[in-house]
């Protein structure tokens, strides 16, 4: 049984048409979220678009949910912004774009959800984004992208090999032998 990266994202996509199209995308794409404009990045994406992302606690659906999460974004990370690491790389079959980045900013406004307070600190993260298009616009996306990182980074979660670290794995043991 032969099994398609289409099938595992989402049966429907449109193949890409080809790779200058697929540049000129990216581009005006990484130009909107540099530019944090919520209504730029919304006009890039499907009406029922699906969008995936570690940051938050259920998919983003349609473009209010897009423009919702890029605003948030703004408001947590005004200084956000990204670079490419290399080329977008399309599928064999031409159905699923694979988008590495490098993301950096400072965390100056609380991060809703799920309202946490500014800290201060930067993030620097690489990750990739997963997009499937239909009528030439992102139709399905995914970003992946190490999001406990992102919390050292920040300061909500403590240090690898650390004190605090230890404690908490510590308490979870303690935690785990306790009856539910």
């Amino acid at each position: 049984m032969e099994a398609t990266t289409a099938t595992k994202l989402g049966t429907g996509a449109e193949p890409v048409e080809s790779t200058e199209w697929l540049r000129e995308f990216a581009e005006g794409y990484l130009a909107a979220w540099n530019a944090l404009d919520p209504d730029a990045v919304a006009a890039r994406v499907a009406q029922d678009v699906v969008w995936v992302d570690p940051a938050l606690p259920e998919p983003a659906r349609g473009p209010d949910g897009v423009r919702a999460f890029v605003g948030s974004s703004r408001i947590a990370f005004p200084d956000l912004a990204f670079t490419e690491t290399g080329e977008p790389a399309i599928s064999e079959d031409r159905l699923v774009v694979y988008v590495p980045w490098r993301m950096t900013g400072t965390n100056t406004g609380p991060i809703d959800p799920p309202g946490l307070a500014p800290t201060g600190r930067r993030v620097d993260i690489e990750g990739i984004d997963v997009w499937q298009f239909r009528g030439g616009l992102i139709w399905r996306y995914r970003a992946a992208y190490d999001f406990t990182e992102i919390t050292r980074q920040l300061g909500l979660m403590p240090p690898r090999g650390g004190r605090a670290e230890r404690l908490m794995v510590g308490a979870q043991r303690l935690r785990s032998k306790l009856p539910v």
